[in-house]
């Protein structure tokens, strides 16, 4: 497959996919997804929001995901990883009330008081720029079932092949432009893949809304 120059072309070549859906709510996963969900959300008409999620880490390392959390939604632990690394779901209880306060916190960064758009019965979108072992994916979708949308898409440009297929029992929809079977990590698939800021996320947002920027 072709590189992606950007989030940017990822998103537009995203919405061409995505054109029989009709005034969806477009969820993105913050920060990267916000980038490609922007493009996909003015070509449908749709309605562009974030869904915020955080990663859920193995106390000794960080890094190491375990599980992960969005807001509206409970915990979701990788529980084969858990027993691997002999622990149970209350030894990651202290972290993931940490997380639940930093999640809190990050809402209120890019929402403020503003509530997340009305989900029942209305098709839901949710984007993200690429899916790696799709543990946030994976949290996002159950939080918005729980809010009962008409129909659940899960969109991304890129991702690898066994995410995807794991993910497509979460959604009614998984629509991924790209499953490559060298995949090792999103990054690779774009030619410019800067990481974004909170200030980044809400220039995006206020365009989403036809706003100036902050």
């Amino acid at each position: 497959m072709d590189v992606f120059a950007d989030r940017a072309e990822a998103g537009e070549l995203l919405a061409e996919r995505l054109r029989d859906l009709h005034d969806p709510v477009v969820l993105a996963l913050p920060r990267g997804g916000v980038a490609v969900a922007l493009p996909v959300a003015r070509r449908l008409g749709g309605v562009l929001d974030v869904l915020v999620t955080r990663k859920i880490g193995y106390p000794p390392m960080p890094e190491l995901g375990v599980g992960a959390i969005a807001e509206g939604g409970e915990p979701v632990l990788d529980l084969p990883l858990l027993a691997r690394l002999g622990l149970r779901p209350s030894s990651v209880a202290g972290v993931v009330e940490d997380e639940r306060r930093e999640l809190a916190r990050r809402v209120r960064v890019y929402r403020g008081d503003r509530p997340l758009p009305e989900l029942a019965g209305r098709e839901v979108v949710v984007v993200d720029d690429g899916l790696a072992t799709g543990g946030t994916a994976r949290a996002a979708l159950r939080a918005v079932r729980r809010a009962k949308p008409a129909w659940l898409t899960l969109a991304v440009p890129v991702g690898a092949r066994e995410t995807v297929y794991a993910l497509r029992e979460e959604a009614d929809e998984v629509v991924v432009l790209a499953m490559p079977p060298d995949f090792r990590a999103v990054g690779q698939w774009y030619a410019h893949f800067d990481q974004l800021s909170d200030a980044d996320v809400l220039d995006l947002l206020a365009q989403g809304r036809g706003e100036p920027g902050p």
